[in-house]
């Protein structure tokens, strides 16, 4: 089909590795946690459309350049390894108003959807990912040319990994709701959340083209 071999193969292993913990998963359980469930699930949202992203670059031959571009591999790399940092950072000095209702404030929905949609799509290793994974299902023989089986297979792996992101997202903010309400624990929160940005970050930085 569409010059894809294995699909059911393909399809357990993107479920197994959606599930294996990664960088994704981690910005999506800190959002739920010191944010709630909404933050979360944008987040999630963000993420999904990261890989979306990632998706059509690997169907259109640009995660190819990526993967042989050293230079372009560390530029993308120290920008996303800066811009986790700085959200960490961020989260790390704001401070809570003493006279703060104890309910969680609005967030700004965009401003979420697009730094998780950043935090994917600035992860070089992603890239590196969909064009080590995808062509293994690919079929040699049939001189595929037409980005169409890369574009379904990515789709496939983004679903899976969106269902898997939302889920993870709704109880890990269920779990939490208790602490989130109290002003204490959510500062707390706040900073922890900042450190583990920033520890993605800095993996992100030590992360290696092969």
């Amino acid at each position: 089909m569409f010059g894809i071999t294995n699909f059911e193969v393909f399809l357990l292993a993107a479920i197994l590795l959606n599930l294996t913990p990664g960088t994704d998963t981690m910005y999506i359980v800190s959002r739920s946690v010191s944010q709630g469930r909404t933050a979360g699930i944008i987040s999630a949202i963000g993420i999904i459309a990261g890989l979306v992203i990632h998706t059509l670059l690997a169907a259109f031959g640009l995660s190819l350049i990526l993967a042989q571009s050293a230079f372009l591999f560390n530029t993308i790399k120290i920008i996303g390894a800066i811009y986790l940092a700085y959200l960490g950072i961020k989260m790390i000095i704001e401070k809570k108003s003493e006279n703060k209702n104890t309910s969680l404030p609005k967030q700004n929905n965009q401003k979420i959807f697009l730094q998780g949609m950043l935090t994917n799509v600035l992860n070089p290793k992603v890239a590196l990912f969909f064009l080590a994974f995808l062509p293994q299902f690919i079929k040699t023989s049939s001189d595929v040319t037409s980005p169409i089986p890369f574009i379904i297979l990515g789709l496939t792996f983004t679903f899976t990994g969106g269902l898997w992101s939302i889920i993870t997202a709704y109880f890990t903010s269920m779990a939490t709701i208790k602490l989130r309400k109290n002003l204490k624990a959510e500062l707390i929160l706040n900073r922890l959340t900042g450190i583990v940005f920033i520890a993605m970050g800095l993996k992100l930085l030590n992360a290696k083209a092969n």
